[in-house]
């Protein structure tokens, strides 16, 4: 694998800026690939790893660049958890560490940085360097990934009875003997635009 420092150049550009949440994502996907036994993510263990996210930040591009692992290669599932974390899977061997960034490593971040920068950038250069116990708690999990969520092809496509959609990889569900996709059996996210009017940032969508 990489240096630390290549993978954090390759994650910046990804990403499209060097940011604290960066570091972590490179660092924290470093310390796992090691712990279950991944040595080339992109390359020969490319499909013995799966990998949950817990978080739709910054670290999360970092950890997509760092494992190649991606939602659209069904090899990443992101779990709109809130919490600065991911679980990263051995598909081979079935072993599995949960990584979760510190939140004391903020106030502890002092110690390491150079003086003279603001909170936002001395945080950025001390988690380079603070040692791995300080800014990460680490836990051997186990993870039972259902068989429908693993990359493949799907395993089956049903139709909608309410709105006709096709629905892939046993989404689908079944209300009063109708087989529904989520929005039919509760509720879309959308309505049908009206002219002129932004639902942009507005929760009171029926």
């Amino acid at each position: 694998m990489e240096t630390f420092t290549e993978l954090l150049e390759e994650s910046t550009r990804v990403h499209g800026h060097i940011c604290a949440g960066q570091v972590i994502g490179v660092r924290m996907s470093m310390l796992a690939l090691a712990r279950i036994g991944v040595t080339t993510p992109r390359g020969a263990d490319r499909k013995k790893l799966y990998v949950l996210v817990e978080i739709d930040r910054c670290a999360t591009d970092a950890i997509q660049s760092v494992t190649g692992c991606s939602l659209g290669k069904r090899s990443m599932k992101w779990l709109d958890h809130g919490v600065m974390a991911a679980t990263f899977v051995n598909l081979s061997t079935g072993r599995a560490v949960r990584v979760t960034a510190r939140e004391e490593s903020r106030e502890l971040a002092h110690r390491y940085c150079p003086s003279g920068l603001d909170k936002y950038a001395g945080q950025l250069e001390a988690y380079k360097v603070m040692p791995a116990e300080e800014l990460f708690r680490v836990e051997e999990v186990e993870v039972a990934i259902p068989q429908e969520d693993l990359p493949g092809r799907p395993l089956r496509r049903v139709q909608c009875q309410g709105c006709g959609d096709w629905v892939q990889d046993c989404r689908e569900l079944i209300e009063a003997g109708r087989t529904l996709c989520r929005s039919c059996a509760h509720g879309r996210y959308y309505r049908p635009a009206r002219t002129g009017e932004s639902l942009l940032g507005r929760d009171d969508l029926p």
